[in-house]
């Protein structure tokens, strides 16, 4: 029996008691009730008019935004007050593990790569693509230190150091994965030793110091590390650069809903013509966001498809 359904009963009108010796019981209760009344229904008054203050939760992760915490709490800051929400921006190391969480719906969005995208899009929805100089676009860059002058693409560093930013990168895994198996080269063979470093950073950090003799870095970063940290990036030199892919998407989790995808949206899609959206974007190295479409993740998708089929064919 619900509450409200508890109160109406003994909140009856005593003329409605059945007899006298009952409406003399129920005099004690009702008088109760009504003081009980008089007390919870302001409340639920508040309760039915208060909005909802559930935290939008967005995924974010080492491998694109790294050691970025007072540009998170501004673009934290700034999303609350257009959003009227809070909202909590959650790191994590990988990409992997940003999934699984939008899997388990423990977040509403997330900044991801495109190569995660394809590989899930079925259970996430395309928010926003960043614009970056003009275009939804972005490169893969491969690397080496700036004091070899010798290779000229990724096929004359065999037997030697590579560095890959994480698994389910497409500038900094699956691109040069695609590159060798078109080839019909298998990676594990080719270098002699390859690693992860979980950020587009670490992988221009391992390159410009010797750790690797080469990596494959997201040119958006590799560019915005160039104008930040100039010294850091002049310790390196860029062989070759990918086609144009889809940039990294800015998209929603089963948990987000429709609603909240659409605010989302129009939030994003309005920074540029904001001032202090235009500020957060001049800091970001990005001119904005638009909504995009799939087409501009279907290169990375033929990628991905022939990159598993070369992966399972027997040998």
């Amino acid at each position: 029996m619900t509450l409200k359904r508890i109160i109406d009963l003994l909140c009856r009108p005593l003329s409605l008691w059945p007899c006298a010796a009952a409406r003399a019981r129920a005099t004690r209760p009702y008088a109760i009730c009504l003081l009980l009344s008089l007390w919870l229904y302001p409340a639920a008054l508040i309760a039915a008019e208060q909005p909802d203050v559930r935290p939008i939760r967005i995924g974010l992760t080492a491998v694109f935004l790294d050691d970025q915490v007072a540009f998170t709490n501004w673009w934290r800051d700034y999303l609350e007050r257009r959003l009227g929400r809070p909202v909590k921006f959650v790191q994590r190391s990988s990409y992997r593990e940003i999934i699984d969480m939008l899997r388990q719906e423990k977040l509403e969005f997330a900044w991801l790569c495109g190569y995660p995208y394809v590989q899930h899009r079925t259970r996430m929805r395309l928010t926003a693509v960043p614009l970056f100089r003009g275009k939804p676009l972005y490169q893969s860059y491969l690397i080496v230190p700036a004091a070899d002058t010798q290779t000229r693409s990724l096929f004359d560093l065999r037997g030697k150091i590579f560095a890959y930013s994480d698994p389910d990168s497409n500038s900094g895994y699956l691109y040069p994965q695609y590159l060798l198996l078109q080839q019909g080269v298998q990676p594990a063979d080719f270098f002699v030793k390859s690693f992860f470093t979980w950020s587009h950073r670490k992988v221009v950090e391992a390159v410009a110091v010797g750790l690797a003799q080469g990596g494959a870095v997201d040119s958006y970063v590799w560019e915005t590390l160039a104008r930040t940290y100039p010294d850091l990036t002049a310790k390196t030199r860029v062989v070759n650069k990918s086609p144009e892919f889809g940039h990294p998407p800015f998209i929603a989790g089963t948990a987000a809903t429709e609603q909240e995808v659409a605010i989302m949206r129009q939030t994003l899609l309005a920074m540029a013509a904001d001032v202090e959206g235009a500020r957060l974007l001049l800091r970001l190295n990005l001119d904005g966001f638009v909504r995009g479409d799939d087409s501009l993740f279907a290169p990375i998708s033929r990628m991905a498809q022939l990159v598993e089929k070369k992966r399972n064919a027997p040998d």
